[in-house]
């Protein structure tokens, strides 16, 4: 039986990566891995504890109905990073505005998190795949003091790390901190996340589409041709693409990352700057699927340029293989000059 690498083991050998970071990122991560392995235990149990499944009764800064295990998982990563003394401050999905941790160890802290602690909740009734999503920076605030909005709002390009966590048939760890993307799968009989997909890379291209064909009518006119190309509509040859919509943006992007294919989000009249959040969904995955060899992008812009103005900003979202995406890319120019 082969030796297998625990997440702690691969963290601690990659930290000569970070020179200037002293340790602090690699803490940062572990906590980030233990408070996934309290979650995920706590997604395990939904259907028998009354107290953590269901809706919470109230509405989040998104106008979305809170779940109770939104609300668990949210607390638990906050007080996870609050007093592991690498975060100076946070900004979660559930919650209306960021927050500035006020301990000390906390205002010396070098970085600041952006997370959605359950991405996917509406799912969790009916045991469909959720995750976590989370986007780390470089604090821009003088160290000792408390962070500010503009630690918060920073382009995706400045990010140090980004990953997800998929609580699905098995819970896996998927990060990068600019150097490849990896995926770690927690052995439950050991409680050790442990590398299951060294060096992963999304396949160029695939059958695959991902989108709420819903919204086909009322979209891009340049998506619309490529939902049509995808469904054989416009082939002279070759069967049609498969639709994949899970209606879970961490397990739709997982799939696109193992399997290859493109997870589309556009802009709609009810939702005419999109829908999905830049700095907690868009910004992580983003450099997920570029450190894979994939895109994302606006449709005009790569996502991880886009300058954030609010916490809860909002983007139409294209990401996964590269001659996919870019394929939707040529024909939204086509239509454009139309």
């Amino acid at each position: 039986m082969s030796k297998f690498t625990s997440l702690h083991e691969f963290i601690m050998d990659r930290q000569a990566e970070f020179p200037f970071a002293s340790g602090e990122l690699s803490r940062l991560l572990n906590d980030i891995a233990l408070a996934s392995k309290i979650v995920s235990r706590d997604v395990r149990r939904a259907g028998l504890v009354d107290h953590i499944l269901g809706a919470q009764g109230e509405t989040n800064i998104q106008g979305e109905d809170q779940q109770k295990l939104d609300v668990v998982a949210d607390e638990q990563f906050i007080k996870m990073f609050q007093f592991g003394g690498e975060v100076c401050g946070i900004a979660s999905e559930e919650n209306d505005d960021f927050m500035a941790f006020e301990n000390e160890e906390a205002k010396n802290g070098k970085y600041v998190v952006l997370f959605d602690p359950l991405d996917g909740s509406s799912n969790i009734d009916v045991n469909v795949s959720i995750g976590t999503i989370f986007s780390i920076y470089r604090r821009i605030s003088p160290d000792g003091t408390k962070a500010t909005l503009a630690d918060m709002l920073q382009k995706g390009t400045r990010q140090v790390a980004a990953g997800y966590v998929l609580y699905g048939s098995s819970t896996m760890l998927v990060y990068s901190t600019g150097h490849g993307v990896n995926g770690f799968t927690l052995d439950p009989s050991i409680g050790e996340f442990c590398l299951s997909h060294p060096a992963m890379k999304m396949p160029e291209t695939s059958r695959l589409y991902s989108m709420n064909e819903g919204n086909i009518d009322i979209c891009h006119q340049g998506i619309q041709d490529y939902i049509k190309y995808c469904q054989g509509e416009e082939k002279e040859t070759g069967r049609p693409y498969s639709g994949r919509y899970i209606g879970s943006l961490v397990a739709d992007f997982h799939r696109s990352l193992i399997k290859g294919g493109i997870y589309i989000y556009p802009a709609v009249p009810s939702a005419p700057k999109g829908k999905l959040r830049l700095l907690y969904e868009c910004n992580p995955l983003a450099m997920i699927a570029e450190q894979a060899g994939g895109i994302a992008t606006t449709g005009y812009e790569r996502i991880m340029e886009v300058e954030p103005t609010e916490l809860h900003q909002r983007v139409p979202y294209i990401v996964g293989s590269k001659k996919m995406v870019q394929q939707v890319l040529d024909l939204i120019q086509k239509a454009d000059l139309k």
